[in-house]
């Protein structure tokens, strides 16, 4: 966990000097960003090396190597807990808002006096940001729309997923190699997979509960103990997270994990359902009224068998329809990881974002035991990052001379085309068919109508050499709001040109959402879960991507990488010959 650690302080720090150098490019900052590239990269714990150990590292100068040092020593850097004090949490936040730049940011803290959502939000509404240098009415205008249409609420503070997870599990693998510490699971709405997290609910089964609420104080994630007892203890992380943990006896491990996962709607209908038998469901066991006997208690299984309902994922636990469908046996067929044949939006170090190297991507996938995969690295419109012709050329000739060191797996040379404000991709029709798959994405023109913007995507469906639609809508959680689009015309333009919808794993991304799954039950549209890794420890996007598909309600049949090679490959020929 030191490592985790480490890489979010110089996350925090990176993301803090972009603040007080006024710019997201200046040598602090890139150095913060190379140091965070370092400490992924690291397998051993760096609070372990010596200062000329660390130097030795790739990315590892000496500043960045005395900051390590230094919270070995302190369990803090100094530099961060000055930045902390000088740029409050709330204040940062503020940074995420699309129109929000370090510039602007600074520029309305000193001349608006602003410092949290609801200042920003009252300078909006009095029209005084307009009046700003630099800014004007639409520059105001957008800052307003953004802050509506990512859903901030100052008083109702809810942490990103791609925050929370990484956290939360760091704690429950921490947890579990504790003595005594049996099970050990995190409930609630992360559990749900939900896009924000209000708090982590740590739930634990130990029958001797003896240190385990102090080791749990002294983790290096926790900044502060809220509240410590020996059942219960509440901490708070240096990202403002809280996270409260239970602790239960082994015997109530199903109905724990059962009622602090919920939803609250979910769970009132179980209670409901107990109640006709003459039962009582709680945190302890579902049991008899009359004579306190537990029908049920130590697995989550166990309580919806005696229920007389099929087991209920916990994605699918948000009181929508759930417990009729598990008391019809008709919840759909969920995929999971252990499903998937392949992945097909990669990225390698041949693209201007990615961080591994081809070899190392085609390695990796191979190790997972896929039948299939595509390279992706994006097409030459997308300026920063794209490749040229000449370049995708060089690049088709070296992952197809891999081809024989993997004859178990089909290696496809493919692209992340760039959907322009009209809908067309990157490339002319001649040189888009040497390529073996094609996904496209919308990364520009974010503020477009709904109608320009469902036309362009559906234009690009109508491209053969496009097989699947990327991060439909182009969201970063807690950073940039997607565009909006006519779902029902984009699914029905899917079913009838064979393009697949991909359920992008990626934690800031989450796209398409589970919202815009769900609208498609019942339907013949296609998806494809992918990983968008721009680097090898990316690649276990493929389980969130899984997550979200479960709690899209999406079947497996329809998910077209839980295929075989033959079929698959068929399914991706059939479009590209139009």
């Amino acid at each position: 966990m030191h490592n985790q650690e480490l890489i979010r302080q110089f996350h925090e720090l990176a993301e803090l000097t972009k603040i007080e150098d006024g710019s997201a490019q200046s040598f602090r900052v890139r150095a913060y960003e190379k140091a965070v590239r370092a400490i992924e990269a690291a397998t051993e714990d760096l609070t372990e090396l010596s200062m000329a150990d660390l130097q030795k590292l790739e990315g590892v100068g000496k500043s960045t190597a005395e900051k390590i040092r230094e919270y070995a020593t302190d369990g803090v850097v100094g530099k961060l807990a000055k930045l902390r004090k000088a740029y409050p949490r709330e204040f940062v936040e503020l940074g995420r808002i699309p129109g929000v730049g370090p510039k602007t940011l600074i520029l309305l803290r000193d001349e608006l006096g602003v410092h949290n959502l609801e200042d920003l939000k009252a300078a909006l509404a009095a029209e005084k940001v307009r009046d700003l240098p630099g800014l004007g009415a639409k520059t105001e205008e957008k800052i307003t729309k953004s802050i509506d249409r990512l859903g901030l609420h100052g008083k109702d503070r809810r942490t990103p997923i791609h925050i929370a997870m990484p956290i939360a599990r760091e704690f429950v693998d921490a947890l579990l190699a504790m003595e005594n510490v049996k099970q050990a699971e995190y409930c609630g709405s992360l559990r749900r997979f939900s896009e924000t997290i209000g708090d982590v609910d740590i739930v634990v089964a130990a029958s001797d509960r003896t240190g385990i609420m102090e080791r749990f104080a002294q983790l290096p994630a926790v900044s502060e103990v809220l509240a410590q007892g020996d059942t219960k203890s509440s901490i708070l992380t240096s990202t403002g997270l809280q996270v409260d943990l239970r602790i239960v006896k082994p015997s109530e491990w199903g109905a724990a994990t059962l009622y602090f996962t919920g939803s609250k709607t979910h769970n009132i209908e179980l209670r409901q359902r107990a109640l006709k038998r003459g039962w009582t469901l709680n945190e302890y066991a579902l049991s008899e009224i009359e004579s306190e006997a537990v029908v049920a208690s130590k697995t989550e299984k166990a309580i919806y068998s005696a229920l007389d309902l099929a087991y209920v994922n916990p994605r699918l636990r948000e009181g929508i329809g759930e417990i009729a469908a598990a008391d019809e046996n008709s919840l759909p067929n969920l995929v999971e990881m252990a499903d998937l044949e392949g992945d097909l939006h990669v990225h390698s170090d041949w693209s201007g974002d990615g961080r591994s190297t081809l070899e190392a991507m085609v390695a990796a996938q191979a190790a997972r035991g896929f039948s299939y995969m595509a390279l992706t690295d994006h097409g030459e419109d997308l300026a920063m990052n794209g490749l040229s012709r000449e370049r995708m050329l060089d690049q088709r000739r070296v992952l197809m001379a891999l081809q024989d060191d993997y004859p178990d797996m089909r290696l496809l040379h493919g692209c992340e085309l760039n959907i322009d404000a009209e809908g067309n991709v990157d490339y002319d029709a001649d040189f888009l068919a040497g390529f073996g798959y094609g996904v496209a994405s919308v990364h520009s023109y974010f503020d477009l109508d709904i109608v320009t913007q469902t036309t362009r995507v559906v234009r690009a469906m109508q491209n053969p050499a496009v097989n699947a639609i990327g991060h439909l809508t182009g969201r970063k959680l807690g950073k940039r709001p997607g565009i909006e689009v006519d779902l029902e015309a984009v699914f029905e333009a899917a079913e009838l040109t064979g393009t697949a919808i991909e359920i992008n794993g990626h934690l800031q991304r989450l796209d398409a959402t589970s919202e815009a799954l769900r609208l498609a039950r019942g339907s013949k549209v296609k998806f494809v879960i992918d990983t968008d890794a721009h680097h090898v420890n990316e690649l276990e996007n493929s389980y969130y991507g899984c997550l979200n598909a479960q709690r899209g309600w999406v079947d497996k049949a329809q998910v077209v990488n839980t295929w075989s090679k033959k079929r698959f490959l068929e399914w991706v020929e059939s479009k590209r010959a139009g």
